[in-house]
């Protein structure tokens, strides 16, 4: 058998270590693996048999001699299954004798073949890669990327009576990404996300906030003061469930994709966002100026409603309800409560509407360590409780008769 056909046909070699008490050469080594390996396993895994049928390859046998004693290694190349080529390497292990001298032989390990055959494939493509890019020149790389610019532009669709730039999937997805302009969703159809939609400006349209109602919404904004600005409109007009934003100063644009998958999961849960954050307080005194300006008669009227509803905060059970609120302050967790107040159930501010939202058991207070949106009060009256507490409450548009909200306002 030609050496050739052993480097074709090998599957696995045997590597194994020979230490002899004398001086012993590859004849003898040679030699000692045939002669007392034969009959001890079954003819089908004799080596002479094995070799002469070219199952197993030239015995190589690398030794040398020092101070009377010889140490080398043997290498036989198999073409056997891996049982077969286990048991041939057990059976060198029973060889205690070399020539004239005792000897003993040891299996370092067995070599796959193929897997060294894998990994040479695998990093030789890497080479073969990497010189096609490196000879790809500037010229044909803009080529390249006008060519995926004028499929993404082709891929981009639109929404609504004001024609609002979205992602192909704006109209069957389950759940939406409010982004700020056209820029925004061509850079997130570049990484694959096709579910966005565009406000295409600081005034968010009434219809981007009616599709926000309908489905899970996550708005995605600029890290600057322009995407505040858009949060804080879509916040008003919108039912928006999940709130990220760009790195600080970077806008969604230019974000590469290792940014954008990290924002997007980051993002958290908009009463959870609102609890950290203050964005809000200043748009909240903003429209009481204005309302006291084109109002003046609701003026005379809206402290007297708000005193009659302050009256009760001073009964023992609001008091209470405010106290219990006080001790979880900064956990970021809250509390869902019976008809004695007792705590039925300990949630996290982020669940907490999920919770509300698929509750059965019989409950009537619910105190939690953020803000109270319209959502909250609108499961709340949904599902029978009664006193819905928190820190402040937002944009709190349609208060039910049967939900009382109680802030520390």
């Amino acid at each position: 058998m030609g050496k050739g056909e052993e480097l074709t046909t090998t599957k696995y070699l045997i590597h194994t270590q020979i230490n002899a008490n004398g001086i012993v050469e590859k004849p003898d080594v040679v030699g000692a693996v045939f002669g007392q390996t034969e009959g001890l396993l079954s003819n089908d895994l004799d080596l002479r048999e094995l070799q002469r049928t070219g199952r197993i390859g030239r015995i190589q046998v690398m030794i040398h001699s020092n101070s009377g004693r010889a140490k080398g290694e043997i290498v036989i190349p198999s073409s056997l299954d891996r049982v077969e080529t286990a048991i041939l390497a057990a059976s060198l292990e029973t060889i205690n004798r070399v020539g004239p001298c005792e000897a003993e032989i040891h299996t370092i390990k067995v070599e796959d073949v193929r897997a060294v055959k894998r990994e040479q494939v695998v990093n030789r493509a890497k080479e073969i890669y990497k010189s096609m890019i490196e000879s790809v020149g500037p010229a044909s790389m803009k080529m390249i990327e006008e060519v995926r610019e004028a499929m993404r532009i082709h891929e981009i669709s639109e929404y609504g009576e004001d024609r609002l730039p979205a992602g192909p999937s704006i109209h069957t997805s389950d759940a939406i990404i409010v982004v700020e302009g056209r820029s925004d969703v061509l850079n997130l159809l570049k990484y694959g996300i096709k579910n966005t939609v565009a406000v295409e400006g600081v005034s968010v349209p009434h219809s981007i906030g009616e599709l926000s109602k309908k489905r899970t919404t996550t708005a995605f904004v600029d890290g600057d003061r322009g995407g505040e600005l858009i949060l804080k409109e879509l916040l008003q007009i919108g039912d928006v469930d999940y709130i990220t934003r760009a790195p600080k100063g970077k806008e969604v644009e230019d974000l590469e994709k290792d940014e954008v998958l990290i924002a997007l999961r980051d993002k958290v849960p908009t009463e959870q966002f609102l609890a950290t954050h203050n964005i809000l307080q200043n748009r909240g005194k903003k429209s009481n100026k204005q309302h006291h300006h084109h109002h003046r008669h609701d003026e005379v009227e809206k402290p007297i409603i708000e005193e009659e509803i302050e009256v009760p905060i001073e009964d023992d059970e609001t008091t209470l309800m405010k106290d219990m609120l006080k001790e979880i302050e900064g956990e970021g967790t809250g509390a869902i409560l019976d008809e004695a107040l007792n705590v039925t159930k300990e949630v996290k501010v982020e669940e907490i509407y999920e919770e509300l939202k698929n509750i059965d058991e019989p409950a009537k207070t619910v105190i939690f360590d953020g803000v109270i949106s319209q959502r909250l009060v609108d499961v709340c009256s949904l599902k029978g409780i009664e006193n819905l507490v928190a820190f402040k409450s937002m944009n709190i548009v349609k208060k039910p008769d049967n939900v009382k909200i109680i802030t520390m306002d």
